[in-house]
């Protein structure tokens, strides 16, 4: 028993393939998983969680070519095992048959192992040639109203309910996939979507009751790969949300737990103290550092034990699982540094062994270049410590943008030269272009609330997200201005997109069913992310920028072959700027072609910028 914890009654569900069972007496063999694996793997070596009853004890005999049975580990609960298995070079694809055996009783199930697809191990993954774009699957879009409700799932849609469920799904997700590339989008990071069971609040998927199973109510595991071949054959990229630090309390294991141990216990109820400061911090007392990355997220979701060598295994081979299973080209980690720091690293180095070029964004929530810089793969932090994380969220970036956009006159650290400050502490980064840049995400503050609306100041931040270092992580709705306060909820700031709903009065998606504003928006938008996805000076070019005066802010992009000249002017009125300060960038170049007009500008003397507005020069 877990110290009084009431958990939720769910029913155990069989997960691997249909498979022949024959049985005689007690023992039962009710879960296995992963429920499947693949042959020619970098890492031979497999580890099966077997659930059952009465399982202590019992022998196993594989028959098959190639997979052989190392050992088996005991559980403290006696109704589970862990099988330690070996898939040798010449295993092939195909059904291994696995017996269970305990005096007379006996259990057969089948064990299937794939092929890889072609290329699986080098897959390319995103980098700073992308734009994410983050959406919420039960806010985005219902495309298949038949799963609102699933019978075994505790929360109905009702979307009268700020924090309800609504109703979109992974069909929704599909059914506007070429919205999102004529957008000019070229990458989708989904909140989870795997089970969450929990009676309240379980649309935005971070308390996994199931780390193996898609939410019936955004789709099946087939729909999911469906999803994410919809995105290749459009070149579009997808990226999984990963929660390894925590589950939920509705959890199938929680309310018979394979060890005590399997989660962190406490006496009473102790959450984290939310302070990942304490894990770079020199001065630190251990006991803070174990309440930041051993205290339980929230009551409703249990805090894993990485130090555990089962469950360390079991949070590798999943992340590996969902990455070959639908062909995943990134994954997106949640709460990063709340983890067990080490063995969050071994979890992180374990996947990229199978998959070298595989890129991971860690949410480290922080507020310090130095704090977010430590978690980075590269930086040479003063402990030695080496994450393997080869990107991180630049929340510095993002905690000046609603300020800055209010600021209409520069102070000395104010306004424009808030950003121009942010860049400046790049050299404690091992890759600042391996970041993700971004206005807001579904935790935060709507960018468009932060500004009231100003049509202005939002082209002028979007201008700077999307041709500054990094990668640009947007919102879903950022493109029509969506607005939501947190102040009042989540639930306010993941808003339903109009028109992803049967009966919605608008259909945001089109033309027709945007406002002028919006489509002005969109227009712009739009313009400028086709612009970036065929310009490789400014994903991937140098940057040199200029302390901003008088709150315009001058920077460039460039190569070997470009040069990009970017101009932000956050002033009301018009400034008109000396260009023979920036004579070290413009030597050789005499006009610049403004990407979103195509008019030719003429750079000898002075450049005019209208207020509130930004210019981007194509240099010729």
């Amino acid at each position: 028993m877990l110290n009084g914890f009431k958990f939720f009654k769910i029913a155990l569900v069989g997960v691997l393939l249909a498979c022949s069972v024959s049985m005689f007496g007690q023992i039962k063999v009710e879960r296995i998983e992963p429920s499947c694996w693949w042959v020619g793997m970098k890492n031979p070596n497999l580890q099966l969680l077997v659930k059952g009853n009465d399982l202590q004890g019992a022998q196993v005999e594989i028959k098959g070519e190639g997979l052989r049975l190392l050992q088996i580990e005991k559980a403290e609960n006696p109704d589970y095992v862990f099988l330690d298995l070996n898939i040798a070079p010449e295993a092939k694809p195909g059904k291994y048959i696995l017996t269970f055996k305990k005096g007379k009783q006996k259990m057969v199930r089948t064990y299937e192992l794939f092929a890889r697809k072609q290329g699986s191990a080098e897959r390319n993954s995103f980098n700073a040639s992308d734009v994410v774009y983050l959406l919420m699957p039960d806010r985005f879009a219902n495309g298949n109203p038949k799963n609102d409700n699933i019978e075994g799932l505790a929360e109905k849609a009702n979307r009268t309910i700020d924090g309800g469920r609504h109703g979109g799904d992974i069909q929704g997700i599909i059914d506007h996939l070429d919205y999102l590339k004529d957008l000019g989008i070229t990458a989708i990071w989904s909140t989870p979507l795997l089970e969450d069971n929990e009676p309240t609040f379980s649309y935005h998927g971070y308390a996994t009751s199931d780390y193996y199973k898609i939410d019936g109510r955004y789709g099946t595991n087939e729909d999911y790969r469906r999803l994410a071949d919809e995105c290749h054959k459009r070149g579009l990229k997808l990226i999984m949300d990963m929660v390894p630090n925590h589950c939920g309390i509705a959890h199938w294991w929680m309310k018979d737990l394979p060890a005590q141990d399997w989660i962190h216990q406490f006496p009473t109820y102790t959450q984290s103290n939310f302070r990942a400061s304490s894990i770079n911090d020199p001065y630190a007392s251990e006991n803070d550092r174990m309440l930041n990355s051993d205290g339980w997220f929230d009551r409703s979701m249990p805090d894993l034990n990485q130090r555990n060598p089962q469950m360390l295994n079991y949070l590798r081979q999943y992340a590996i699982w969902w990455t070959e299973y639908a062909g995943l080209d990134g994954l997106r980690v949640d709460t990063y540094p709340y983890n067990d720091k080490l063995k969050i690293a071994e979890w992180t180095k374990g996947i990229i062994n199978e998959y070298p070029n595989l890129n991971m964004v860690g949410e480290c929530w922080q507020h310090r270049q130095s704090e977010i810089a430590y978690w980075q793969a590269g930086t040479k932090n003063y402990d030695g410590y080496e994450s393997g994380l080869k990107s991180v969220m630049d929340f510095c970036f993002h905690d000046q943008v609603a300020n800055a956009f209010n600021e209409d006159n520069q102070g000395w650290d104010q306004g424009m030269v808030r950003f121009y400050s942010n860049l400046t502490s790049d050299y404690l980064y091992a890759n600042p272009l391996n970041m993700f840049v971004f206005t807001e995400n579904h935790d935060t503050q709507r960018f468009t609330t932060s500004i009231n609306s100003d049509v202005k100041k939002y082209k002028l931040a979007y201008t700077l997200l999307f041709t500054t270092r990094g990668i640009p992580q947007v919102y879903y709705g950022f493109e029509i201005m969506m607005g939501g306060d947190k102040g009042k909820g989540d639930g306010d700031i993941r808003r339903d997109f109009p028109g992803g709903w049967i009966g919605d009065t608008r259909n945001a998606f089109i033309e027709a069913g945007r406002t002028s504003v919006e489509n002005e928006v969109f227009n712009y938008i739009r313009t400028l992310l086709n612009w970036r996805k065929n310009n490789p000076v400014v994903q991937f070019g140098k940057l040199k920028h200029y302390v901003p005066e008088d709150n315009v802010y001058v920077y460039f992009r460039y190569d070997d072959h470009k040069r990009v000249m970017v101009v932000l002017n956050d002033k009301n009125e018009s400034k008109t700027i000396s260009t023979a300060r920036f004579s070290e960038m413009l030597n050789g170049y005499s006009s610049g072609r403004d990407i979103l007009t195509g008019n030719v500008i003429k750079l000898n003397e002075q450049v005019t910028v209208p207020g509130k507005t930004g210019l981007i020069l194509e240099l010729e």
